[in-house]
C-alpha cells in the first residue's frame, strides 16, 4: 500500500482516506462520497478495512464483531472505491502477539472523558492505528464521521499536533428514517430493542426542544443537571435502556459547560440490551 500511495504521490494524485473497521453502510459509503468530491474524479479514494485490536478492551466485543468482506467488497466497488486496503493484524503490529510491539501514539487532553472515561485505552488502539494507516495510504484528505464525535475531534487534535499534512473532514451522521444512527452494532438489536434505541435520538431533539424554547442562544443557557433528569426520564420509558453517559459539551475541547445553550455538543452513550450506542448532536 505505501510503495503505491509513494508512486500516486509521485505522479501528483491525489488520495482520499476512508478508514472503516468494515461492516459497511450507508453511513460509510456517505464518506466515500466525500472523498471523492474531494480529490475529483482523477483522484483515488482509499478505504481501509481494520478490526483493530488495540480498540478494544479484553471485555469488549472484539470476536464477534461483524465482518463480510465480500459485501463490503461490492459495496465498494458500487460506491467507486478505487483501492481497499485490507491488512491484518500481522501487517498491523508485527511482533505483538510475542511482546515485540511497543511503540503507541497517545492523546492526553481530549481522550480523558466521555469514551475515554468508559473505555480508558481505546483512543491509544485509535491514535495508534489511525498513524500506522495515514503512513500507510498517505492521503491528502481523510474523511471522519460526525457519529463519534470525540473519535474526530481527537484525530484533528493529532494531526495538527503532529503535524501531519493531511485535511481531516468530518462528515455529517447518516441516520435511519427515525433518527437512528446507522452503526454496524446495529445488527446485534433485537426487534424490540431496536425500536427503542430511537431514545438516542429522541433525547438530542427533547434537549434541542428544550434549549430552544427557553431562548438560550447567547448568555443563559440550561443547566446540564436539569436536561440530564430529562433524558433520564425518556431513557427510563425504555425497559432495554441504560445510560451510560450524556455529556454537554465545547465541540472543539469538548470541556463540559456550565450551561447548555446553542453551539454545544451533547454526547450519548447509552446502553440497548448488551448493545452499546454512541451518539452526538449540535444543541
Amino acid at each position: 500500500m505505501q510503495r503505491q500511495a509513494l508512486q500516486w504521490r509521485r505522479q501528483g494524485v491525489r488520495v482520499g482516506f476512508v478508514p472503516t473497521m468494515g461492516y459497511l453502510h450507508a453511513g460509510h459509503l456517505s464518506l466515500v462520497a466525500e472523498a471523492r468530491r474531494r480529490v475529483g474524479p482523477e483522484g483515488m479514494v482509499v478505504l481501509s478495512i481494520y478490526v483493530n485490536p488495540t480498540q478494544f478492551a479484553p471485555t469488549e466485543d472484539l470476536a464477534r464483531y461483524p465482518r463480510d468482506f465480500a459485501r463490503d467488497s461490492r459495496l465498494c466497488r458500487e460506491a467507486g472505491v478505487d483501492v481497499i486496503f485490507a491488512p491484518n493484524d500481522a501487517d498491523m503490529y508485527a511482533g505483538r502477539e510475542q511482546g515485540l510491539y511497543s511503540t503507541y501514539v497517545v492523546e492526553e487532553t481530549l481522550t480523558q472523558g466521555l469514551e475515554g472515561a468508559s473505555r480508558p485505552t481505546h483512543f491509544r488502539g485509535v491514535t495508534t492505528v489511525v498513524t500506522k494507516l495515514f503512513n500507510c495510504v498517505l492521503p491528502e484528505v481523510s474523511v471522519f464521521g460526525a457519529k463519534d464525535w470525540q473519535q474526530a475531534a481527537v484525530v484533528r487534535r493529532m494531526v495538527a499536533d503532529l503535524q501531519f499534512p493531511i485535511r481531516i473532514v468530518v462528515a455529517p451522521t447518516t441516520r435511519e428514517p427515525d433518527g437512528l444512527a446507522m452503526s454496524s452494532r446495529n445488527r446485534y438489536l433485537q426487534p424490540a430493542e431496536r425500536a427503542q434505541a430511537t431514545v438516542l435520538w429522541r433525547s438530542q431533539a427533547w434537549v434541542r426542544k428544550q434549549v430552544r424554547g427557553s431562548g438560550s442562544g447567547s448568555t443563559a443557557g440550561l443547566r446540564p443537571e436539569a436536561l440530564r433528569q430529562g433524558i433520564q426520564a425518556l431513557i427510563a420509558e425504555c425497559p432495554a435502556a441504560r445510560l451510560d453517559y450524556v455529556e454537554f459539551v465545547d465541540p472543539d475541547t469538548l470541556r463540559p459547560v456550565d450551561r447548555v445553550r446553542r453551539g454545544c455538543r451533547m454526547v450519548m452513550a447509552v446502553f440497548v440490551g448488551k448493545t452499546r450506542l454512541i451518539d452526538n448532536g449540535a444543541i
